[in-house]
């Protein structure tokens, strides 16, 4: 198959697309196909990948998406299906099908939600109020002409449980055009990162001294690094905070950690390479994901896969990767107290920060990449034989 992909991250930024797009390239370029990727990435020329990696530059968002637009309708004649991960991907999958060309669709949330959240229609409400409310004309729109682009693709990948149930559930698609693919851990192999958290700090240049909780994300409102940076406020001054990730609260929350007087344990680490991430995992006491929204994380499965314990919010797709007090800790989103409760009861028992280690590592299994992406190919071959 000749296989064309658009995602919305790319490396060297950060966020799930950027984990996920790289690997299934490779798994089907592996498999004997021919891939092209169309990005919205920061790198004008990525280089080191088996196939080639069209680069969307950063911009005004209507702007990008035009060229978005246009990339996909110069490109998609070379190719069989167009496969694209979902984020704003009205204009993606127009561009497809003005061409003729099947799309296999991966939802990675409910877009509407998304944009009616960047543009404040919906008052900052979370996105399971979304699914019980109705709003303006405006989210209205937005919520039809989700179902016109999910309606255009042949099948909808859906990365978690928690998703399939907003697509079949709440917008009526046909049950069996939703199919379950959870996504894969793609990260390195637990015993091939063999540094201790001290020589991981080392070779990062961080300070031995304190204990480190560690944020991985796209700096988006809705993944409320806000309530880690107030947590702090309850917790010993021993304890730091690194964020790693690039985004449009990344001032704001600067200068919270500054009026809170805690800029001198917040280190927003921005953008790192990937090859990073792994020692920033390990150099960490406690992983903690608070965020309002996740479909399913794939920093998560990579947390767990690399022996951190973690401690996440118990919203959407967080639940099928932490099960509460067996590998984890689920909090409620948006309770402050409880999250610093929480990360103060997992950084001062060493024997259950052990039992979640164990019990992360055993569950990986589930998140095979043989297996998620085998089911891939087979979704990607499907939609080419219809059309």
């Amino acid at each position: 198959m000749r296989i064309l992909i658009t995602t919305p991250v790319f490396p060297p930024d950060l966020g799930g697309p950027a984990v996920y797009v790289p690997s299934v390239g490779r798994y089907l370029v592996g498999r004997g196909h021919q891939v092209k990727v169309i990005a919205f990435c920061s790198d004008p020329a990525p280089k080191g990948y088996p196939f080639e990696v069209v680069s969307i530059l950063p911009a005004r968002m209507s702007v990008r998406y035009l060229r978005a637009f246009f990339a996909v309708w110069k490109h998609a004649p070379e190719f069989d299906v167009v496969y694209v991960q979902e984020h704003l991907a009205l204009l993606h999958v127009l561009a497809a099908r003005l061409r003729g060309k099947p799309v296999v669709m991966r939802m990675m949330v409910d877009g509407s939600w998304e944009i009616s959240h960047r543009k404040g229609w919906i008052g900052g409400d979370t996105i399971d109020a979304f699914q019980r409310k109705q709003y303006g004309w405006k989210v209205s729109l937005m919520r039809n002409l989700q179902r016109r682009w999910w309606g255009a693709s042949s099948r909808i990948i859906a990365c978690s449980n928690y998703l399939r149930s907003i697509a079949v559930g709440n917008y009526g698609v046909a049950g069996d055009k939703v199919q379950l693919i959870h996504n894969a851990y793609n990260g390195p192999a637990a015993d091939s990162v063999r540094e201790t958290p001290a020589q991981a700090r080392a070779q990062l240049g961080l300070a031995q001294e304190p204990r480190y909780l560690l944020t991985i994300c796209r700096l988006m409102v809705w993944k409320r690094v806000d309530g880690i940076i107030r947590a702090l406020l309850s917790l010993p001054a021993d304890v730091h905070l690194l964020v790693a990730g690039d985004g449009d609260m990344l001032e704001p929350w600067k200068q919270l950690a500054s009026e809170l007087g805690l800029a001198q344990r917040v280190h927003f680490l921005g953008n790192r390479p990937y090859s990073e991430i792994p020692l920033l995992i390990r150099a960490s006491d406690v992983f903690v994901l608070n965020s309002e929204y996740e479909g399913l994380s794939h920093t998560l499965l990579e947390v767990c896969a690399l022996g951190t314990p973690a401690v996440a919010t118990d919203i959407g797709g967080n639940p099928e990767v932490i099960e509460h007090e067996v590998n984890g800790f689920l909090v409620p989103a948006g309770d402050t107290a409880e999250l610093a409760r929480a990360i103060g009861k997992l950084l001062d028992d060493k024997p259950l920060q052990q039992r979640f280690r164990e019990e992360g590592r055993r569950r990986m299994s589930r998140f095979d990449p043989e297996q998620t992406f085998a089911q891939v190919e087979a979704a990607l071959r499907a939609a080419v034989g219809r059309g």
